[in-house]
C-alpha cells in the first residue's frame, strides 16, 4: 500500500482511455486507400501504446528506418486527427476512479508520450479530463518516456512533490519513467500490454487488473 500520495499521474492511452479502435481505423484507411485488404483489430490492438510506429508496422511492415516512413507517419496522423474521438472511450472503472480520488482530496494529472498536438485535443474534448491538474504530451519536455522528464514535469505543474506522487501505466516505459523520478509506479495489467507476463518483470511497485483496484493500494487519510 501506498502512503503520503497527494497525486496520481496516469499514461494515457491503454491506462486511462482505450483509443485502440481510432488509432486502427486510422492505419487500417491505408491500407484500403492502397487497395490492401482491412486486417483485424486484433492485430493492431496490441501494438496500440506504440503510437504510429507500432501501427505503421502491422499494417505495412515499415519500421522508421525504412525510406519512405515519415510520409506515411504523417498521412497517419492527418487520418487520425479526423477521427480520434469517434471510437475512443475512458474503460470501465475509471471514470468512478477519478471520483473517487477527488472526493479523498486527490489531485490528478496525465503523462503520456502522444504529442500535444493530439493529446490536447483530445483530453478537452472528452469530459473526462476537465478536472486533470496536468497534462503533459510526448514533446511537452526535451526528453519522452521512458525518461522521467515528462512526470517531474507534471508533478512541477502541480505543484507536487514527485515522491508524493504515483505513476500508472501500461507499459515497461511507464514503470521505468516512474522509478526514474522517484515516483511510486503501478502496472496497469488490463491495458495494452497486460497479456504479456513480462509485465510482472517490469519493476513496478504494485500491478492492477482493474482501474478501481487502484483504490484498494492507497492510504487515504481518515475523514474527518
Amino acid at each position: 500500500m501506498f502512503s503520503n500520495v497527494r497525486a496520481v499521474l496516469f499514461d494515457l492511452d491503454g491506462t486511462l482511455i482505450d483509443s485502440a479502435p481510432d488509432l486502427a481505423a486510422a492505419a487500417d484507411r491505408m491500407r484500403i486507400e492502397r487497395g490492401l485488404p482491412s486486417l483485424p483489430f486484433e492485430q493492431y490492438r496490441p501494438m496500440a501504446g506504440a503510437g504510429a510506429r507500432g501501427l505503421l508496422g502491422v499494417a505495412f511492415g515499415i519500421t522508421p528506418q525504412d525510406p519512405g516512413y515519415e510520409e506515411l507517419r504523417e498521412e497517419f496522423f492527418v487520418n487520425y486527427e479526423s477521427c480520434m474521438t469517434q471510437r475512443t472511450f475512458a474503460f470501465e472503472g475509471v471514470p468512478e476512479l477519478i471520483g473517487q480520488l477527488l472526493d479523498r482530496g486527490l489531485a490528478w494529472g496525465v503523462v503520456t508520450n502522444k504529442s500535444m498536438r493530439f493529446a490536447g485535443p483530445l483530453t478537452r474534448a472528452i469530459k473526462l479530463f476537465e478536472t486533470a491538474s496536468a497534462v503533459v504530451g510526448g514533446d511537452s519536455t526535451p526528453h519522452p518516456k521512458p525518461h522521467p522528464a515528462p512526470l517531474l514535469e507534471a508533478a512541477r505543474v502541480m505543484g507536487m512533490d514527485p515522491g508524493h506522487c504515483i505513476y500508472v501505466g501500461d507499459d515497461e516505459r511507464d514503470v521505468v519513467a516512474g522509478n526514474a523520478a522517484g515516483m511510486g509506479t503501478v502496472a496497469a495489467t488490463y491495458g495494452y500490454l497486460g497479456g504479456n507476463a513480462d509485465c510482472m518483470l517490469w519493476g513496478a511497485h504494485a500491478h492492477v487488473a482493474d482501474p478501481l483496484d487502484l483504490l484498494g493500494l492507497l492510504n487515504f487519510p481518515a475523514r474527518a
